[in-house]
């Protein structure tokens, strides 16, 4: 059913006219406050709009709270909030990436799935955030991120983060 819904805004997208693709989400969202996909959709698309006009087009907030809309709506789509994770984490709201991004981690474990790409890309951009926020490293704050960040790191290269540990002190 979402799919008949998002057709004519991902057909404008397939056109070229990102902006005329989110106009359209924009009002399919408020036709359709109870679709999880149409509120992810927006979200995705409306970023992508941003970072193609490298400006806010559409304000951060908004996209966020579409995010949001479409967790809430969908609680079981590991997506929704692995890409809300990464869009927070591009607002620099680490805090709240982090957060997300160990719920999905929970929710890999839980269904026995190691640790992804999109933990492992995550960690490189996490490092990344925090070395914007803190280039020390040394804010107390700071270090259970860091720490994440080395578990899913190493754990997207196929180790737990015991068996990392005690090969690094291999001599």
């Amino acid at each position: 059913m979402s799919e008949e819904i998002l057709q004519p805004a991902i057909e404008k997208f397939s056109e070229g006219d990102i902006e005329g693709a989110v106009q359209m989400l924009d009002d399919l969202c408020k036709s359709n406050k109870d679709v999880a996909a149409v509120h992810h959709t927006y979200a995705e698309f409306a970023n992508m709009l941003n970072v193609e006009a490298q400006d806010d087009i559409i304000p951060g907030g908004k996209i966020m709270m579409a995010y949001k809309k479409a967790m809430n709506l969908d609680e079981e789509n590991d997506e929704y909030i692995v890409d809300f994770a990464d869009f927070a984490l591009e607002c620099r709201r680490i805090p709240q990436a982090v957060k997300e991004y160990e719920r999905y981690a929970r929710r890999l474990e839980l269904a026995d799935i190691p640790i992804d790409d999109r933990l492992y890309m995550a960690a490189r951009n996490l490092v990344d955030a925090i070395e914007v926020v803190d280039p020390t490293k040394s804010n107390p704050q700071v270090m259970p991120w860091l720490k994440s960040a080395i578990k899913w790191s190493v754990g997207g290269l196929g180790y737990s983060p015991e068996e990392a540990s005690v090969l690094l002190l291999e001599e």
